[in-house]
């Protein structure tokens, strides 16, 4: 039975949602480790252990062994990852480290927050399902950091018993989320009727809001000891074009700003929709809140949490570091 749950990277987008679901259900024990301070809620901060998981896990900082680890940190920008490629080898690192501390405390239950980068370009307009992964599509040094955390994952199910569970995300977008990414982009541009350029004229991505998200995780948790091990993507299932989510954000906020298609960036797919069929049978994962419904929440909370200058603040220097501001 799984009463206490570690998770990593409980200030980002996925790891707040989750923490705070998670929490106001009452049912499990949470220690949280990340590198940095939660800007949304406080009593985030106040379970986590501030910790690099770039180098090992001391002894002594985690106090009760946990029943199961969630492993969401990680740097998440596929394009940034491309610029510095030392950030992949971090990605490595932090999950071999997770790894060594679930081998030495015993901890078999681990799940893993994968990507659908993983899966490389697709030459068709298919589905894509869990096994259809290969080393020779990787297009990236941030795939090759998931491939390789896979691998390595299964290498410690194979030595020392782990039975993992590896979650392919993709594109996640909602609440707590006013980075870089590209839907917050949007939103701050189209708000600012400043020009908006889309890396990719057919780009389609299969775009998932953040309710779907921990609501998959969440019944997962409850099923995984009858799952594990296994791997899962976890989606919308459904592709969208992000020129046509641009023009969405431009329309929901009667937006001036002009749209333009530019070739997309060197590491980035074109296509990818997600099979989740293998998740609604194993768990009962059902995606319930389609794009167009999403970006309205998105846009929503966005409204909303604007209103505190400390978030809008967080945002402009997140922009800043690249320019685009």
């Amino acid at each position: 039975m799984i009463k206490t749950i570690l998770i990593t990277g409980s200030s980002g987008t996925v790891g707040t949602a989750l923490v705070k679901s998670l929490q106001s259900s009452k049912k499990y024990k949470l220690t949280l480790i990340d590198k940095k301070k939660s800007i949304w809620d406080e009593s985030i901060n106040k379970k986590t252990v501030f910790h690099d998981l770039t180098k090992p896990i001391p002894k002594g900082i985690i106090g009760q062994k946990p029943d199961l680890i969630i492993h969401l940190a990680a740097h998440a920008r596929v394009h940034d990852l491309v610029v510095d490629p030392q950030k992949a080898l971090d990605n490595y690192l932090m999950t071999h480290n997770l790894l060594e501390f679930a081998r030495m405390n015993n901890t078999k239950r681990f799940v893993f927050a994968s990507s659908r980068e993983v899966y490389g370009e697709s030459t068709s307009k298919g589905k894509r399902k869990e096994s259809s992964t290969h080393v020779t599509k990787i297009k990236s040094p941030y795939t090759a950091s998931k491939f390789a955390a896979e691998a390595l994952i299964h290498s410690y199910g194979e030595c020392y018993g782990i039975k993992p569970v590896i979650v392919r995300l993709s594109n996640v977008y909602g609440k707590y989320d006013i980075s870089e990414r590209v839907i917050p982009l949007f939103i701050y541009y189209a708000l600012r009727n400043r020009h908006i350029k889309v890396f990719g004229a057919d780009k389609k991505l299969d775009f998932t809001y953040i309710d779907d998200v921990v609501t998959g995780f969440e019944q997962l948790i409850k099923q995984y000891d009858k799952i594990a091990p296994d791997t899962f993507n976890l989606s919308g299932g459904k592709g969208t074009t992000i020129l046509d989510v641009a023009k969405t954000i431009v329309k929901s906020l009667d937006s001036k700003s002009k749209i333009s298609i530019t070739k997309k960036r060197v590491g980035e797919i074109s296509q990818y929709i997600g099979d989740i069929s293998n998740a609604h049978k194993k768990f009962g994962y059902t995606p319930k809140v389609l794009v167009t419904k999403g970006l309205q929440l998105n846009i929503e909370f966005y409204m909303k949490i604007m209103e505190s200058k400390k978030h809008l603040n967080y945002q402009i220097k997140e922009l800043e570091k690249r320019g685009w501001a």
